[in-house]
């Protein structure tokens, strides 16, 4: 299999990284690569903001259920202390309680990346992390099909900044962070200025500077968006209650803007919850005016994890696969009934309540504690899953003939620390 690898260095304020020129279609070749700079001081930061690409791509591809699909994540909260929060009991009751979500893992970052790559790879930090630029993304299927997507991080300094944090300037509280963007640390994402350019900001304080508010003024928002409140609005830095203050003055107002509610599922979830000693079980609420009204205020107890995430949005606009832990995710209910995907149960063989837990990742490229740190392979002989749809073409090719070892099921029972897949025990 082909590797890739992007130099990190640390120096004079900036993080040196490789990328390719616009134009440059391959992403297996390293002809007409040059070396860019993500900036991390202020002065560094301010520069590269002057000539910072934005991009705003439109589409209007419809959807078996729904046209538009928004991801809002919250930070390290228990199910029922997030569900106890007024304000997000109060968006429960506008749509669907899925009171069986799971997150894959601890910490942040490996269920951040988990949601567009299908995986986490064995990581277990929060870490400068890089996966390889041959790993693909949902950002893959989407363009595969032509579905604008957007990432928009709160107080991000500007777009495509790939650093590892920044600062508020004014407090030096912590604002934005790296490892909440799931884009950046593909590099499938990041080596293409294109596709950096739509990870873009969001502000509450600064709305005139805000990328996503000026998306919504000007009806250009893309039909797939990941939000992430900085680190004081998410829940990390702050309390469940200021969080939920925060979600109420952002999301209130768009749930009646017709720019934003255009056939719209909103997923409002959690990362993971507050630590080790419960079952990694989260809050996840399907809103919007892609529910039906009928379930509004209703609950959906099936096993959903972050791959839920993948699987839905796969089969609402019949996209490939990644042949990675998406191809067997539970789609969401109130979809899986029109798309005719099948909601499974954990089979009780697997011991889901004794022995299943999501708090501890198995081995993999990015564990710091050992075992195998090959990257699995997608598993190619999930091209014919039980839902029919394909992996994508450019994947099959990429990793046809690779000796790297698979462990992906057309199944829901997911692997987790306690219990890895073969020979990924750490």
């Amino acid at each position: 299999m082909l590797f890739q690898a992007a130099t990190i260095v640390a120096a004079a304020g900036v993080v040196a990284a490789s990328r390719c020129k616009p134009g440059t279609t391959s992403s297996s070749s390293t002809i007409g690569w040059e070396t860019v700079y993500t900036a991390t001081g202020t002065a560094a930061v301010a520069a590269a903001a002057a000539t910072a690409r934005t991009s705003s791509p439109t589409s209007k591809v419809k959807g078996k259920v729904f046209d538009r699909y928004v991801s809002i994540w919250f930070e390290n909260t228990d199910y029922a202390k997030a569900i106890a929060d007024p304000n997000f009991s109060a968006f429960a009751k506008q749509g669907i309680t899925l009171s069986n979500f799971h997150a894959v893992t601890h910490p942040s970052e490996p269920n951040y990346i988990s949601v567009v790559g299908g995986d986490y790879f064995g990581m277990q930090n929060d870490d400068f992390n890089q996966v390889n630029i041959n790993v693909s993304t949902v950002f893959d299927l989407l363009d595969h099909k032509r579905i604008s997507w957007g990432v928009y991080q709160e107080d991000m300094p500007y777009s495509g900044f790939e650093g590892q944090k920044y600062v508020n300037q004014k407090t030096g509280a912590n604002d934005y962070v790296r490892k909440h963007n799931p884009a950046v640390i593909f590099d499938s994402v990041a080596h293409f200025e294109d596709r950096l350019s739509q990870i873009k900001n969001l502000s509450l304080i600064d709305v005139a500077k805000s990328q996503f508010h000026q998306d919504l003024k000007a009806d250009k928002l893309p039909q797939w968006m990941f939000i992430t409140p900085n680190m004081t609005s998410d829940a990390h830095d702050a309390t469940i209650t200021y969080a939920g203050n925060w979600l109420n003055l952002f999301l209130t107002p768009l749930l009646k803007d017709k720019n934003f509610m255009q056939n719209t599922l909103v997923l409002i979830t959690f990362d993971e919850n507050s630590g080790y000693a419960l079952k990694n079980k989260i809050l996840s609420i399907a809103l919007g005016d892609a529910v039906p009204q009928h379930l509004a205020g209703t609950t959906d107890d099936s096993f959903y994890n972050h791959y839920t995430e993948l699987s839905t949005v796969e089969a609402n606009w019949d996209l490939p696969t990644l042949g990675r832990w998406d191809v067997g995710a539970n789609v969401l209910q109130f979809v899986a009934q029109q798309t005719g995907d099948k909601v499974r149960k954990w089979d009780p063989s697997y011991n889901f309540e004794a022995k299943y837990f999501y708090n501890q990742s198995y081995a993999g490229p990015f564990n710091t504690k050992g075992g195998l740190h090959e990257y699995p392979a997608p598993n190619l002989e999930l091209d014919h899953s039980a839902s029919g749809r394909k992996i994508l073409d450019s994947i099959k090719k990429t990793w046809r003939g690779s000796k790297n070892p698979t462990y992906y099921r057309d199944a829901i029972e997911v692997n987790d620390g306690l219990n890895p897949p073969a020979g990924y025990a750490v």
